[in-house]
């Protein structure tokens, strides 16, 4: 934060935080009665905020401000984009390195990237991607077909040792060059035949091949960089991107600065000059930031302390909504017991899924019998496995532990997110060990790693059951149930089952939508109801926080995939409402595809009702234009 910076936020009750250097002053003259919940939210923020700022005035270089200050997640692993996984990881990516394909900030389907255009053969097999003339890297050189071809290969050598190489599996003979039985990476189905077109020949038609490539793992990232420094490219300076951004700074458990790269092919439309992702694992804290202004941004439902939900949810800056995200147990079945699939149903019958989203999450999600989310085009997943106790009980009992008799002792392996109490992920361990314990007898130690800890346990199979999720990476029930093939990198439970890869590959060797649902339907229902590997949970329900009233480009309706592009987010400054009961509550997109406004109407929860729609170009539909806006300008 800025040593003069000044800004003011006024939130749902329409008291005003004024943040003035590096002190937090309450103006005391307006009184008006806050809830008990607002007052505690209140207190926490402005405690743990004074004392967040005093921290920051001694150990923080002093640099600008950034335009846009977003919190996060966990700090991340890598800036590589073939080996990155994690959400925070991806965001940081995509922003950095484009592909031939991006996503669409409204609802997340692929739009055209650094290819312009392309062309698709009659049988759907073979796709010509034509590379924009103007497409050049940050340092200027042109980008060119043959890095398209270098960066594919990259993520599919199996010295990269790539997690998501499967994304690149329908491409030919992608599967055999990373798992060593082709040599040649030349006999991969991508190639160059100009500087300007590359060519890609597919094992069979992919519905869902253009999703694939706007995903980061494909991105087209800077050759002879990465020949030069090896490992250590990321490091390069200047460090060549082919997105919307440049890395200003990379600075551990501090911050990603993110500066507009002018020579990006669509830098007219990159609305922010200036981003600042800051790495938070720890809930309050980014509630804290957040409520100081420390933050314009929060992603992610991992920083919302979940004692403090119900609040929250009154909120017109807190948002909720659907998408493609699933919470579920990983086994790790190379180890006894849980190499029985009895054994696994068991563990599975026995969890109470509606005790964890009433008691814990709170925000409205829905249980999971399935792995993949209800609302996938052309897809209905089956029902998994329920809640049946005595079920559980006597499959235990068939699988030679009567009672828990004999069961050893186990542990459950999740990350930690610095939240004490109120990290969700620690609550819900409890409710299984004591689930576990009431029902069958059988005593799991809870075992909390940092979050790089915790990931590489799981390559490793290091641990008996874990915390898991999945967030979809596109719309097609491929993107969760292809990670557990036998040979996924993102698979991470020891389970190998030859009919499950059957049934997926058949599946998606269809054109034809219906009979691939079946094979797909009877692939999961291998997964969730007979072999079990995982444990379904609970369906996600986004939440984040940002004041819509200056906050712009971020759609929750109509984006499953929570995918928001930074270069398509920018911030003006706050006005005030017309009336501070009519506080807009998110940025969404109609069926007529113009953004507006959502303004949450006085009264119970979930009550609504629209303003005035502002068109892209800010003009209001009823006549009056907000404020010109524009951001700040920065040089290396």
């Amino acid at each position: 934060m800025g040593t003069h910076h000044t800004s003011s936020r006024s939130f749902g009750d329409g008291f005003p935080w004024v943040f003035r250097s590096r002190l937090l002053i309450r103006p005391w003259s307006v009184r008006p009665r806050p809830s008990a919940a607002g007052l505690w939210i209140r207190r926490r923020a402005f405690v743990a905020g004074l004392l967040l700022v005093l921290a920051w005035t001694g150990c923080v270089r002093r640099e600008p401000r950034a335009d846009l200050v977003i919190l996060n997640g966990a700090e991340i692993e890598s800036l590589d984009p073939a080996i990155v996984t994690g959400q925070p990881d991806l965001r940081a990516v995509a922003a950095l390195f484009e592909g031939l394909l991006r996503n669409d900030p409204a609802n997340g389907q692929p739009i055209p990237g650094l290819a312009g255009r392309w062309d698709i053969s009659s049988d759907g097999r073979v796709y010509t991607f034509h590379l924009r003339p103007d497409a050049v890297w940050s340092t200027g050189e042109p980008i060119t077909a043959a890095d398209v071809v270098y960066s594919w290969h990259r993520v599919l050598d199996p010295a990269t040792a790539s997690d998501y190489a499967g994304q690149l599996f329908p491409v030919r003979n992608a599967e055999a060059y990373n798992s060593g039985r082709l040599k040649d990476p030349g006999q991969v189905g991508v190639r160059a035949l100009d500087p300007h077109t590359v060519r890609v020949e597919l094992e069979q038609p992919t519905a869902y091949f253009l999703d694939l490539c706007a995903f980061p793992t494909l991105a087209v990232v800077p050759r002879q960089t990465i020949q030069r420094h090896g490992d250590r490219w990321i490091l390069a300076r200047p460090l060549p991107v082919s997105g919307a951004y440049e890395l200003v700074a990379w600075r551990l458990n501090d911050k990603i600065r993110l500066c507009k790269n002018p020579r990006y092919w669509d830098a007219a439309h990159t609305r922010t000059g200036l981003i600042d992702l800051l790495p938070v694992g720890s809930a309050s804290a980014a509630l804290n930031l957040y409520m100081t202004g420390g933050a314009d941004i929060a992603w992610d439902k991992e920083l919302v302390p979940v004692d403090l939900v119900d609040a929250l949810m009154t909120r017109p800056d807190f948002h909720t909504y659907d998408y493609l995200g699933t919470y579920f147990i990983r086994f790790n079945v190379t180890r006894k017991p849980f190499n029985d699939p009895r054994v696994r149903r068991a563990l599975a019958l026995a969890i109470d899924k509606q005790r964890i989203v009433q008691r814990i999450t709170r925000a409205g999600e829905r249980v999971a019998s399935s792995l993949c989310p209800s609302g996938m085009a052309h897809y209905q997943p089956p029902d998994g496995l329920g809640y049946d106790p005595a079920e559980a009980r006597r499959l235990l009992a068939a699988a030679g532990y009567p009672g828990g008799k004999g069961f050893p002792a186990f542990d459950y392996l999740f990350n930690s997110a610095a939240g004490g109490a109120a990290n969700m992920h620690q609550k819900i361990a409890v409710e299984f060990q004591q689930m576990w314990e009431s029902q069958l007898g059988i005593h799991v130690d809870l075992r909390q790693t940092e979050w790089k800890v915790y990931l590489e346990a799981q390559s490793r199979l290091d641990y008996d059951t874990c915390r898991s999720s999945w967030i979809g990476d596109y719309d097609d029930p491929n993107t969760f149930l292809g990670m557990f093939t036998s040979d996924n990198g993102n698979n991470r439970t020891g389970w190998t089952n030859a009919m499950y890869d059957h049934l997926l590959r058949a599946a998606n060797r269809q054109i034809d939508p219906v009979p691939r649902r079946r094979l797909l339907q009877q692939a999961e229902t291998l997964l969730v109801r007979d072999e079990v590997p995982i444990i379904p949970i609970f369906f996600y329900k986004g939440m984040n926080y940002f004041d819509a009233r200056s906050i712009h480009g971020i759609y929750l309706d109509h984006n499953l995939l929570d995918l928001h592009p930074l270069n398509a987010i920018w911030k003006t400054p706050a006005q005030a409402p017309a009336r501070t009961q009519d506080l807009p509550r998110a940025a969404r997109t109609p069926r007529d595809g113009i953004p507006h406004l959502v303004s949450l109407h006085p009264g119970p929860l979930g009550s609504s009702r629209r303003q005035p729609a502002l068109t892209a170009s800010g003009q209001s539909v009823s006549g009056r234009t907000s404020a010109a806006t524009g951001f700040a300008s920065c040089t290396f």
